[in-house]
């Protein structure tokens, strides 16, 4: 029976050295021998649990401390206290049969060998998880054709481009059928093409097998196509964990009006409205739907000139994101009482 994620009151405190300043001789000897250390927290006791199959964007900016959960859901690091079961497993506890159920790739570092033939590493990888050969070459097989890698098989790594390495590199994390993907930027430099083709095929093996995907990005694109729920962490706290449907419909309270008109030029005047964009016949505005209702703008538009086309949109998927992490962390607490 496949088991999940279960993260309770984590907690993970760096310890650095302090640097000595200038000062006299003896003064730096003393350090030296007796050195002081500052902590830095980065993880501040958060808690969440991932379902069996579930598909989970895990965001925030740079530092917020997605890297140092990762590792600690891995096995790589030892946290300072709290609980974490993944797939049954204490990861730092049992990492070696924890790698057995787990599958990672990490956009900014290989698990391919550079030099050697994609097809070469697969085999490698068979015998580091002590898969039977005929399972293998059916399951080799079965991935090769879903992510059409047949023609890459034979060529050295260093010669594919990053799109089809990827690829590579994902096929790689599912030979032994693992339990829970964890995806760390699996999209970052790819092309618009590559990145489509890379999501799409991490939903659909997730459906599949009923892979849980634990997805690690900087890209909303991501997010919105291979995940249904969205966890936020910044500064080591976890701030918002929903849907993304229900992240959406609560932060968001704009809205994007594109509005085709007769007349060359629309002007409008109204609180809570702004103009984005204008051409002849076409003007883009954003309202702030807390202070204007969309339909007092459209109102006005019809008041004012003669509407040939109206589009109602939400604002892009970054806004939202750079949002919510620009609210302060007091505000998400009071809203969960």
């Amino acid at each position: 029976m496949r088991q999940g994620i279960e993260v309770q009151r984590l907690r993970k405190v760096f310890r650095t050295r302090q640097l000595a300043k200038q000062s006299t001789w003896w003064k730096s000897l003393g350090r030296y021998l007796k050195p002081e250390y500052e902590e830095l927290v980065a993880l501040h006791e958060i808690s969440f649990a991932v379902k069996p199959g579930e598909r989970i964007a895990f965001i925030g900016p740079n530092g917020a401390g997605k890297s140092t959960t990762i590792k600690v859901l891995a096995g790589i690091l030892h946290p300072t206290s709290g609980e974490v079961r993944v797939s049954g497993l204490t990861p730092w506890l049992e990492r070696r049969k924890l790698g057995y159920r787990i599958g990672t790739v990490f956009g900014q570092r290989s698990q391919l060998w550079y030099h050697l033939p994609a097809g070469d590493t697969f085999r490698l990888l068979a015998r580091v998880y002590d898969l039977d050969h005929k399972a293998f070459r059916d399951r080799l097989d079965e991935l090769v054709k879903l992510f059409d890698i047949k023609g890459l098989l034979n060529q050295p790594v260093r010669q594919l481009s990053l799109g089809q390495r990827m690829r590579c590199e994902i096929v790689a994390s599912l030979l032994h059928r693992p339990e829970i993907l964890f995806l760390d930027e699996p999209t970052i430099g790819l092309d618009v093409t590559a990145k489509a083709v890379i999501r799409d095929l991490i939903h659909s093996q997730s459906e599949r097998e009923g892979t849980t995907v634990f997805l690690t990005s900087h890209d909303t694109g991501d997010m919105e196509r291979v995940c249904r729920r969205v966890i936020v962490i910044n500064h080591g706290q976890l701030l918002v964990d929903r849907p993304l449907a229900t992240l959406r419909s609560q932060f968001i309270n704009k809205k994007i009006l594109t509005f085709m008109t007769a007349e060359e030029q629309l002007d409008l005047n109204l609180p809570g409205l702004t103009r984005i964009k204008t051409e002849p016949h076409c003007s883009v505005w954003q309202v702030d739907t807390r202070v204007l209702p969309v339909d007092q703008v459209v109102s006005q538009v019809l008041q004012k000139a003669k509407l040939r086309d109206l589009t109602v949109e939400d604002p892009p998927m970054e806004d939202l994101v750079q949002e919510i992490y620009l609210t302060p962390a007091s505000h998400f607490a009071e809203a969960a009482k």
